[in-house]
């Protein structure tokens, strides 16, 4: 198992030839029909890994999308959204498939006039698992956007890339206003900012890239101490914005990346354990039975 793939791996991976002048850009894009792209895999199931690119993708047919802790089942249609920072892997569930995908680095919305940062945005906030089911009008408007996207790829317009990234902004909004309402307009008061710096900088831990990578911040004091307030307050203030303590938010993060590490790499669980901040084996096997309900060996397997 592998920890990311790059685009030169997605590149080896699908058969798939870079386009002439395509890096002569600042930043990396393409755009790709998905049964082009899935005719060159004999299953069609995308790696499950974390990729070193976004990814916004029209999907049309039945799937199911596989993260470390969640499934998601696509009957239909689906507009999906991928960040760098989770993992997952896609499966199709019968032969028809169709639809369109694009990928792209963070360097190459950076080059647009409104100077877009991607995890900024609420569509690749951590935590999320953007996939949007889509009625068949909700395909027309996509559908209509990645075709503009793949022909625009291939013509000879000197400012073809600034129109491409006007199509990627496009497609973000779209999804954008799919997201409930809660999602897009977030408080701003001082308890809500708190629990925003508070989601921040536990995010901010992760990945875990290498067994000799270990988790700096492992109990509320510390992220208290890091936030320079009491504990007691920066509780108060997740509680009061997300329903839970400062403890669980913490042990469901690690839980997460206990998964991710598990599923996704070939390190040994003491190694996983010692990387997560857990110095004996026992309190990582003891930690993953409580939150997940069985053991590390059994969940790997």
């Amino acid at each position: 198992m592998t920890g990311v793939t790059s685009l030169d791996d997605f590149y080896i991976n699908s058969a798939r030839l870079i386009p002439e002048g395509i890096n002569k850009e600042i930043g990396h894009f393409n755009v790709f029909k998905l049964e082009e792209f899935i005719a060159r895999k004999k299953k069609g199931a995308m790696p499950y890994n974390r990729k070193a690119y976004y990814k916004i993708g029209l999907i049309i047919g039945r799937n199911k999308a596989e993260y470390a802790d969640k499934e998601v089942d696509i009957e239909k249609n689906a507009l999906l959204f991928a960040t760098p920072k989770i993992p997952y892997n896609w499966v199709p569930q019968d032969e028809h498939q169709s639809g369109y995908s694009c990928i792209f680095t963070g360097e190459f919305l950076l080059q647009s006039k409104s100077g877009v940062v991607l995890d900024d945005l609420p569509i690749f906030q951590p935590g999320g698992y953007p996939i949007f089911q889509l009625t068949n009008e909700g395909v027309k408007d996509i559908e209509a956007i990645f075709k503009k996207m793949y022909q625009e790829l291939s013509s000879d317009y000197a400012y073809k890339y600034d129109l491409l990234r006007n199509y990627v902004v496009e497609l973000i909004h779209y999804g954008q206003k799919l997201q409930p309402a809660t999602s897009l307009y977030p408080s701003h008061t001082a308890l809500a900012r708190v629990s925003s710096l508070f989601i921040e900088l536990l995010e901010r831990q992760f990945p875990i890239e290498s067994p000799h990578q270990v988790l700096n911040l492992r109990t509320a004091a510390d992220y208290a101490d890091r936030l320079a307030i009491h504990v007691n307050y920066l509780n108060k203030a997740l509680k009061e914005n997300t329903g839970k303590t400062t403890t669980s938010l913490i042990n469901g993060r690690i839980e997460q990346e206990a998964k991710i590490l598990l599923k996704q790499t070939n390190w040994n669980i003491s190694e996983i354990a010692n990387c997560l901040g857990f110095k004996e084996l026992a309190h990582f096997s003891n930690f993953f039975r409580k939150q997940a309900g069985l053991s590390p060996l059994a969940f790997r397997a």
